[in-house]
């Protein structure tokens, strides 16, 4: 079981670390698994890695606010237009174009800060169990399936949810909430890169995300009555951070309409800093029988 995270993690850190074809241009590349179309926090993470190749180390990225605009052909790569906006005194802008045939599939605005001190304040992390009281979510999925479904089977994070499966609510209406508390991290050792910790995080924000909103509604990925997809995406960076220790993604569903879920989540460090804030609106429809 080691070895095949292992395995996974050094997968995964080989699609983030993107090759530089021009100045401002980075070819990525999606795994070799057989996928319908491109994971939206694989591109969103390649393109952060775009953008911050082109930042000098000493100005974290504080922001991002992104689009998904098409889905992502996993069979071809993906180049990375980096526009270089802005270099001021303090602040850093970068806009990121993905492209896949000739056209846009994504973009992402990223803002990068020079460090400053100034005030402080943050909301208390919520009264939750250690990761240690709780089962694996890929374990728990295991049990309840008979198989672990993706996006839990070959990934390296440690996903390991404290409340209800979006699966668990689908068979029983009492277990719905609008509430997902989720403990995450790398499951290996990473190196001292900012950057790099960052760029993984954004990964794993678009893994759960989607299922808060389907845990409020009694639906699952599983049930094969929807059709989902992310179609935008923001992220706040309030400190550093390492993603491959213990972080409780605090996620939550304040409104469903239109076709369109809106999930936001706070992320806090075992400790109770919170250092990453989350919103993101995605796709929602109901599949007709015929489809199901």
């Amino acid at each position: 079981m080691r070895g095949s995270v292992a395995e996974a993690l050094d997968r995964l850190l080989d699609l983030l670390n993107l090759e530089q074809i021009e100045v401002n241009i980075f070819r990525g590349r999606s795994p070799k698994e057989r996928v319908q179309r491109v994971f939206g926090g694989q591109v969103a993470g390649q393109a952060l890695v775009a953008a911050g190749r082109t930042v000098a180390a000493d100005r974290p990225v504080h922001s991002l606010h992104a689009y998904f605009i098409r889905p992502g052909d996993p069979a071809v790569p993906l180049v990375y237009m980096v526009d270089r906006v802005r270099d001021g005194r303090s602040f850093t802008t970068r806009r990121v174009t993905a492209i896949q045939h000739g056209q846009a599939i994504f973009t992402l605005s990223a803002s990068f800060q020079r460090p400053e001190p100034g005030l402080v304040h943050a909301g208390p992390m919520p009264d939750v169990p250690p990761p240690a009281a709780i089962e694996r979510t890929s374990d728990r999925l295991a049990r309840l399936l008979g198989e672990a479904p993706e996006p839990t089977v070959g990934t390296p994070f440690d996903l390991r949810s404290v409340g209800p499966l979006s699966v668990e609510a689908e068979r029983d209406p009492s277990l719905r909430t609008t509430q997902n508390l989720v403990w995450l991290r790398v499951d290996g050792e990473l190196p001292d890169d900012p950057l790099l910790h960052v760029c993984l995080m954004t990964y794993a924000s678009d893994i759960t995300l989607m299922d808060t909103v389907l845990l409020a509604q009694g639906l699952s990925f599983q049930g094969g009555r929807i059709q989902t997809a992310s179609l935008d995406h923001a992220m706040w960076f309030h400190r550093p951070f390492r993603a491959d220790s213990w972080l409780l993604y605090a996620q939550e569903s304040p409104v469903t309409h239109g076709a369109r879920g809106l999930a936001r989540g706070e992320v806090y460090t075992a400790d109770g800093k919170l250092v990453v804030s989350v919103v993101q609106e995605g796709l929602i429809r109901m599949r007709s029988d015929e489809q199901a």
